[in-house]
């Protein structure tokens, strides 16, 4: 059956999951790391905190009021099947829908719902879905796009940030892409926009989107688009887009981002080569040979050799270091309905620069090291300390179980504080100065025989307050 190498099975976890907890990595282990891959992407079904029991505990997330992803946050952190809360975090900053202008958190909860449901299929699918979404039909205001009355901005974004990139198309094919989606908006919309501020009787909550196709509403004219001529509708553009080179190369980009390595920012792309110029053909290459198959193109990245020599070359988004450090102590696995430090959590991502289901604009957020700030990064470590460093947690009881009480060097010590926190890879001068403080707390202790838990919670607080663990 063969095994995985626990320290790339641990990489691995952190790019395809959130990181993996000492017990998941006992499991990954059992695999070899083809098999590994496999079980990844291609898990189905998911086993997470019910939505039942969410909304009992909290009926204003039954009602789909505030502003705050807590929804998706308890699904992140209980589910056993990471990967596709992942793709939903990948896709949510790339086709990004912010819910400051719809005010109506419950139709982007459903948005989320769709790429669970179709991100890792053909994305062909995907965008139809996308250009559906009534969210997204009312962020882009294609709900105003109509055939006597164009409105440009779906199909340009379609074709700038959701697709092609900068460079590869011209005005005429975003106004061509525009008359093609007429007639693709919301039911009743008017009504809708008056109910969506206001609260309905419980529990049926605020009122969500529909999607509705309008045929008298739609421009069937004949149309030029990317150099090729019909009676396109929205369905039809999109294949067009999909088959193209760029549309390949955009999607491979992305995803070599998100999952390998930290790029410039999307607007750079066009004037900027990318940081591994074959790692990118090759990602294309898949997305064309599997006929637009994002899974597909998921496995051949997941195998690559550039995958698996790509540890710490990305830093961690506030959802990954938050929603990691919450696996690991294995906090809020019962929701509570008097307990508001879940959506303290919420509101804490957003301090550090990334608020779920918010985003900055439809570019989305800037990655890498713009996710560092001089106060970002407080809140980071503040954050990762005040969890990891709480003995009650019952993740760090494990965690500390694992690293072992019995008496043992000092850098031996550091060595298992580091490998239970996911075998995070330091440099020399942090790793000898938590050295220094194994050793003095080792010299310090009241018996010769044990190490003191004290002493493992101090070790691992000064691990996840270094640069290092910043990075995944």
């Amino acid at each position: 059956m063969g095994s995985t190498d626990r320290v790339l099975a641990a990489h691995l976890a952190r790019r395809a999951a959130f990181g993996g907890t000492p017990a998941e990595l006992d499991a990954y282990c059992k695999m070899n790391y083809e098999d590994l891959v496999e079980h990844l992407i291609t898990k189905v079904d998911s086993s997470h905190i019910s939505d039942h029991l969410i909304f009992r505990r909290h009926v204003d997330l039954h009602t789909m009021q505030g502003h705050n992803a807590v929804y998706w946050g308890y699904r992140m952190i209980s589910t056993d099947n990471p990967f596709v809360e992942k793709m939903a975090l990948f896709w949510h900053g790339v086709f990004a829908t912010a819910e400051n202008k719809l005010n109506n958190i419950g139709s982007l909860t459903n948005q989320i719902d769709m790429f669970r449901r179709n991100g890792l299929g053909r994305y062909n699918d995907l965008l139809i879905e996308l250009s559906r979404d009534p969210a997204m039909l009312i962020w882009l205001d294609n709900h105003t796009n109509h055939k006597d009355s164009i409105n440009e901005n779906y199909g340009r974004e379609i074709l700038e940030l959701f697709s092609m990139g900068v460079g590869n198309y011209t005005e005429d094919d975003i106004k061509e892409c525009a008359r093609a989606f007429t007639g693709w908006t919301v039911k009743n919309g008017e009504y809708l926009s008056m109910m969506a501020v206001k609260d309905s009787i419980w529990p049926y909550g605020r009122i969500l989107w529909h999607y509705e196709y309008r045929d008298a509403d739609h421009d069937s004219g004949e149309k030029t688009f990317l150099g090729e001529n019909s009676d396109f509708n929205g369905d039809g553009v999109i294949d067009v887009i999909c088959k193209q080179r760029a549309t390949a190369t955009f999607i491979a980009r992305h995803l070599y981002n998100f999952f390998v390595a930290d790029e410039v920012p999307v607007p750079q792309w066009s004037s900027t080569s990318p940081r591994d110029p074959q790692a990118i053909n090759t990602l294309a290459d898949a997305y064309m040979e599997s006929n637009h198959d994002i899974r597909s193109v998921m496995r051949v990245l997941f195998n690559s050799d550039f995958f698996k020599n790509s540890k710490f070359k990305r830093v961690k988004s506030p959802t990954e270091l938050i929603i990691g450090t919450l696996r690991n102590t294995r906090e809020y696995q019962v929701p509570d309905g008097g307990e508001i430090g879940i959506y303290n959590i919420g509101e804490e991502s957003g301090y550090m620069g990334q608020k779920l289901l918010d985003p900055p604009s439809v570019e989305g957020w800037h990655t890498g090291e713009e996710w560092i700030t001089s106060g970002s990064l407080v809140d980071r470590v503040n954050f990762a300390t005040s969890h990891i460093g709480n003995e009650s947690n019952p993740g760090v009881k494990t965690l500390i179980e694992r690293v072992g009480l019995e008496d043992k060097k000092p850098e031996k010590l550091v060595s298992d504080c580091l490998e239970v926190l996911g075998y995070i890879e330091i440099e020399a001068d942090t790793y000898q100065k938590l050295e220094e403080v194994a050793a003095a707390g080792l010299k310090k202790s009241d018996s010769a025989e044990t190490v003191s838990s004290d002493l493992i919670i101090e070790l691992f607080k000064l691990i996840v307050s270094s640069r290092e663990y910043q990075r995944c």
